[in-house]
């Protein structure tokens, strides 16, 4: 009888690793399966200004041309990982040899009074997308809780419709993990085009008869609202790994630098996944970046398939806002030097993170094309082309010749496996 691997989670990390799975000579059964009904498809989509349609991942005829069956609308009831059996409610159980839990994440919910009011929303699948779309269709102010990309984003695409945007933000500036020069040139971009903040502050409780009406802050502020959207973060859906058991951390489903877990059969990728990487200096954690978990899964899936595959690529990270692109590769910690190159206005820069006078990350706003050449600087040394990077006069591409010249490509090769 042929193995069989199943997948739970039709996420860019699922979907990658089955097609891996095939494409690294994996002759067995096949099965993905996901609650959500529809096909799998892309979700840096969903609270962008293109939101609407669903971008498939693959074509559904990929699925067919390898042979990889897809079980959408089945959630995962139970799992005996005696019998390596998982069962899907109605639709029955299946027999499986191996796992791969890409379960991803889900939104984090505020537990204050009224939070169950209707209009009170959070953004994490294709259903909730629909009905922020209507929402953003409706009369009445919009409150965003949250500044991080997705609140951030959101924000963006509702002033851009006319509506009457608040930004709740804890933090004195929007994306607060990063530095406080990019926070606050987002924080004037947004303010230029109308959305108003409310820095430092909580959400006390949400006030309205059936249907959200206002929003009350931790200082009595009162907030009107037809709509909220909450984007305070996230927490890993590792209730299956749980089950079988499977190490957990706070981060997620705890794995190796190939996707494999504690548990022989079993593996993680994408947002899941705590996993071990170069650019995570403080020790393992998630990335939940779209561009991440595509070529993790794609490694884990090949480790699978019986070929070990680490994944070390840096990070990539993309935000749609009014019109244009913030792109980071990399991942700054907190202590790491930015250097932003020239006159950065809101609207468009490029920036550097400096550590021990390493280029290891750089970030960029309406500047694509050199925010895609800017990235071969990272592992290598500014030293004396500190000015330069600096410098909006000094030609990047010259510069990066410059920098480059017999410095060979940094490796975070393991010996006997293969990396990505």
């Amino acid at each position: 009888m042929p193995e069989h691997s199943a997948i739970v989670g039709a996420s860019a990390a699922g979907v990658s690793a089955a097609i891996a799975l095939r494409s690294h000579g994996y002759e067995g059964r096949i099965t993905v399966v996901d609650r959500d009904p529809h096909p799998p498809y892309e979700r840096p989509p969903l609270s962008k200004p293109a939101a609407g349609t669903l971008r498939p991942i693959v074509p559904p005829s990929r699925f067919r041309e390898l042979d990889i069956e897809l079980r959408l609308g089945s959630e995962v009831s139970g799992v005996d990982p005696v019998y390596r059996t998982l069962h899907l409610g109605a639709d029955g159980s299946l027999k499986i040899d191996s796992l791969l839990l890409s379960t991803g994440v889900a939104a984090r919910r505020l537990t204050v009074p009224g939070s169950d009011l209707a209009h009170v929303l959070v953004l994490r699948d294709a259903s909730d997308a629909a009905v922020l779309a209507d929402r953003l269709l409706a009369d009445g102010p919009l409150v965003v809780v949250g500044a991080g990309f997705i609140g951030l984003e959101i924000a963006a695409r509702a002033r851009e419709k006319g509506l009457d945007v608040t930004v709740v933000e804890i933090g004195s500036r929007p994306l607060r993990t990063l530095d406080e020069g990019i926070g606050l040139r987002l924080l004037e971009l947004h303010e230029e085009r109308g959305v108003r903040f409310a820095l430092g502050r909580t959400v006390r409780r949400f006030e309205g008869v059936d249907a959200v009406q206002e929003v009350v802050l931790d200082d009595g502020t009162r907030l009107p609202a037809a709509t909220v959207v909450v984007g305070v973060g996230v927490e890993p859906r590792t209730e299956l790994a749980r089950e079988i058991g499977v190490r957990t951390d706070r981060q997620g489903i705890v794995v190796d630098t190939c996707g494999r877990t504690d548990v022989p059969w079993v593996y993680a990728a994408g947002d899941v996944a705590s996993q071990p990487h170069p650019d995570l200096v403080t020790g393992r954690g998630r990335i939940e970046h779209w561009d991440v978990a595509l070529k993790h899964g794609a490694a884990v899936g090949a480790t699978m398939a019986g070929h070990p595959t680490a994944f070390t690529e840096t990070p990539y990270v993309w935000s749609d806002q009014f019109g244009r692109t913030f792109q980071m590769f990399g991942r700054p910690h907190p202590t790491d030097e930015l250097v932003m190159r020239g006159a950065a206005t809101p609207d468009s820069y490029l920036g550097f993170w400096l550590r021990d006078d390493i280029v290891v990350a750089v970030c960029g706003f309406g500047r694509p094309r050199e925010v895609g050449a800017a990235r071969r600087l990272i592992q290598l040394p500014a030293g004396a082309h500190r000015d330069a990077l600096a410098d909006d006069g000094s030609e990047l591409r010259a510069l990066i010749r410059t920098m480059t010249r017999g410095s060979g490509p940094q490796s975070h090769r393991e010996e006997g496996v293969r990396t990505t």
